[in-house]
């Protein structure tokens, strides 16, 4: 049966007043380079997050390639171990209670939706068989009344009629059909959190919209908490409550995505929002924004900001609450820091 909230469970103030579905803090991975026996520098791919994500709660990671973005998914998902920090969901500590791979019932709980939707379906299985697997294995459907399930999960993410779109093959739908199949087979566990990695990017422009609007009716309809991964800001602010935009695994500004758009606060978000122009962000001579090397323990974004300044160079600024519920790393912001820093 289909998780329905009603319409004052999904109310800001009763967010407010529960306990955060996920719970991270400090959130780090290192990886080490290749080197002689294994003994190569070790490079912080995600460094020091924290986030929480309500029950009904849209948050978006922002951020280019290389940001750290997929790799807090992939350790949420318990693809990836992390080097330190915690993972609470529900209130249970995941890397305790599940220190080597998810269990059934994490899974089950947490759900992905892949970027690629031409690669995530198997061409050599229908959409029935997409759907079959995980309302067998997870939601313990019987039998019997699967077909009816697959059925309603495609006419609720949009693919109608469902009767003649559920035997076909995954080659014989669209890119945006396929992306609704992925949703639906995301959804047939009943989550609770959906993890929606890119999940416009191999789409045409004209079919993002509806993803991103039938994304936010489903949580309104499920109660769904969605942690939203995307390199566009417009996205985030079309369908989240809050962003955290990150730069080289740190989070250099969090806050409503409305107040975010409206008043970025961080050069790098400045930059996201003008489509990284040349006016907006320093260019970084051919190489990619996370081998842009910053003075050592200056700010890691001084190389290519705009607005650097002698103290960019000598220190790196801390993520600090610089006005309510606006946290930025930023030398132009300064404030208390919101907690030390590992």
């Amino acid at each position: 049966m289909n998780k329905v909230a009603n319409s004052e469970a999904s109310t800001p103030r009763d967010r407010e007043d529960r306990a955060p579905l996920l719970d991270v803090k400090g959130l780090t991975k290192a990886f080490r380079a290749p080197g002689w026996l294994g003994t190569g520098a070790a490079y912080r791919a995600v460094n020091d997050v924290s986030f929480a994500i309500g029950h009904g709660e849209i948050v978006a990671l922002v951020g280019e390639s290389g940001s750290g973005k997929s790799t807090i998914a992939r350790m949420l998902l318990r693809l990836e171990p992390p080097t330190s920090g915690s993972i609470r969901f529900d209130g249970a500590d995941v890397l305790t209670t599940e220190p080597r791979k998810a269990s059934q019932a994490y899974r089950r709980r947490v759900q992905m939706v892949f970027q690629d939707p031409f690669g995530s379906l198997s061409p050599m299985h229908s959409v029935a068989s997409h759907l079959e697997a995980p309302l067998s294995l997870l939601a313990n459907v019987p039998k019997a009344d699967i077909r009816t399930r697959s059925l309603a999960l495609l006419t609720q993410v949009g693919l109608e009629p469902a009767a003649e779109l559920v035997d076909r093959a995954p080659h014989e739908l669209s890119g945006g059909q396929r992306q609704r199949v992925a949703i639906a087979r995301a959804l047939a566990a009943s989550p609770d959190l959906l993890v929606a990695d890119e999940p416009t990017s191999m789409l045409d422009v004209s079919l993002r919209s509806g993803v991103l609007t039938l994304l936010g009716r489903l949580r309104e309809e499920r109660g769904l908490s969605i942690l939203l991964i995307t390199h566009d800001l417009a996205a985030a602010r079309h369908l989240s409550d809050r962003v955290l935009v990150l730069y080289r695994g740190r989070v250099v500004e969090s806050g409503p995505s409305a107040e975010i758009v409206r008043e970025p606060l961080h050069p790098y978000t400045r930059a996201l929002i003008g489509a990284v122009t040349a006016e907006r962000i320093a260019p970084s001579n051919g190489e990619r924004p996370s081998e842009v090397a910053a003075t050592p323990g200056g700010c890691a974004f001084a190389p290519r900001c705009v607005d650097r300044h002698d103290r960019c160079d000598a220190s790196d600024p801390a993520l600090a609450l610089v006005r309510p519920d606006r946290l930025v790393r930023c030398h132009l912001h300064p404030s208390t820091p919101e907690r030390p820093e590992s």
